[in-house]
């Protein structure tokens, strides 16, 4: 597929946008010192209004704030560090008590080699905020299995919240094989510093590495989990999480997984095959389209509709130097109803990013999606802002 690089606003025009408007991305580095990067977020922290970002980092967790200003530097406030003796690797933030602030958990204790030993690999913790945010939290230590990998905050259908926690490896799984992996469903208790409950689901699923929430119009649809068998969507039912039985991809090794609409009712599912692969494919209705398999470790990927088409766009990052040698993140854009037909773009190919996560949201608060990316050997953590209404 022919590549553009969106590097001013003439340079993309999109004919099926309904108001025939031009997009881009401009790249802004806000953090130059960043070790790994493993986890990037955002959400409101300190209550102002605006969207800010947070970063799990190899030893420290810290957050960014958006003086909604955008002149200003992002000020960068430690929250918690040196929780285990291994890295940091993953963050969930959400607002979910409804007070405009958001509530934060992290993953940490990977060692992903390790995975028969609790003691020495994985570990959960939710973040008590103090009353000055800037300030260190107090952890508070939850059950966790080994190889603790991602998370997420989940609203399910009766408007609660449950933190979701998906590990690497089943418990003394090796390469990939043996026990499935167990995923791990905590409920809020009303004293968050004390016990937090929590069901273990066995997934029977090998080597998962992403999962993502479907929620539609504040509706939860289910889980969709990405992993070495492809991926699998578990429902929460009256009786607790179950497998649904509906395999969303079978028999392919997934590494990332996000879902998307095509507009009209339609969805899709986004991938990056295998785990830390080389292609990006959609899959809508009974088709397989690959929009690329050039990249190298793609391991971040993100759906939304960035332009207001009434359809979401794709964007993906990759870590590791391509066959040109080249690391970054694309956005995809479809213009056909089937799902097949994608054209790529350059977000900003000024600024090196080897992309480690990826998440979007509207940090300066015109309406339009801009996205933020950590970033591994690049060392940086980078806004992307959105330009189309500018």
């Amino acid at each position: 597929m022919k590549k553009r690089k969106l590097t001013s606003l003439l340079l993309l025009c999109l004919p099926w946008l309904s108001h025939a408007q031009t997009a881009t991305f401009v790249g802004e580095q806000i953090d130059a010192n960043v070790a790994i990067g493993y986890g990037v977020a955002t959400g409101d922290v300190d209550g102002d209004g605006n969207m800010d970002i947070l970063l799990a980092d190899k030893t420290e967790i810290a957050w960014y704030r958006n003086s909604g200003n955008r002149s200003e530097k992002w000020q960068r406030y430690v929250i918690a560090k040196n929780l285990t003796a291994q890295d940091n690797v993953c963050i969930a933030a959400r607002d979910i008590d409804g007070d405009g602030r958001v509530e934060v958990a992290v993953g940490a204790g990977w060692n992903p080699s390790e995975t028969k030993d609790r003691k020495i690999s994985g570990a959960v913790f939710y973040l008590v905020p103090p009353a000055d945010r800037t300030q260190l939290w107090d952890p508070v230590k939850l059950h966790h299995e080994v190889t603790i990998h991602r998370m997420r905050w989940v609203m399910k259908s009766d408007n609660t919240f449950q933190l979701i926690v998906l590990p690497l490896h089943g418990e003394g799984n090796s390469g990939g094989v043996g026990a499935g992996v167990k995923l791990i469903a905590f409920d809020v208790p009303e004293n968050r510093k004390g016990i937090w409950p929590y069901e273990l689901l066995e997934t029977n699923m090998h080597m998962t590495h992403n999962f993502q929430p479907m929620e539609s119009a504040g509706r939860f649809l289910g889980l969709a989990v990405g992993g070495k068998e492809g991926v699998h969507v578990f429902l929460n039912g009256a009786n607790g999480w179950a497998p649904s039985g509906n395999w969303m991809v079978a028999d392919k090794g997934i590494g990332e997984v996000r879902t998307g609409s095509l507009g009209g009712g339609q969805l899709f599912t986004a991938t990056i095959e295998p785990m830390h692969g080389t292609s990006l494919v959609v899959y809508s209705k009974d088709s397989r389209t690959v929009l690329t398999d050039k990249m190298k470790e793609g391991h971040a990927l993100v759906c939304g509709d960035f332009f207001e088409q009434g359809r979401d766009q794709i964007i993906m990052g990759w870590r590791n130097p391509d066959v040109k040698g080249e690391t970054g993140v694309r956005i995809f854009v479809g213009s056909d109803k089937e799902g097949k037909l994608w054209q790529e773009y350059s977000l900003d190919d000024k600024i090196k990013m080897a992309c480690e996560d990826i998440t979007s949201a509207d940090l300066d608060g015109d309406g339009d999606l801009d996205v933020i990316a950590s970033g591994r050997s690049s060392h940086n953590l980078v806004v992307y802002w959105n330009q189309r209404k500018k």
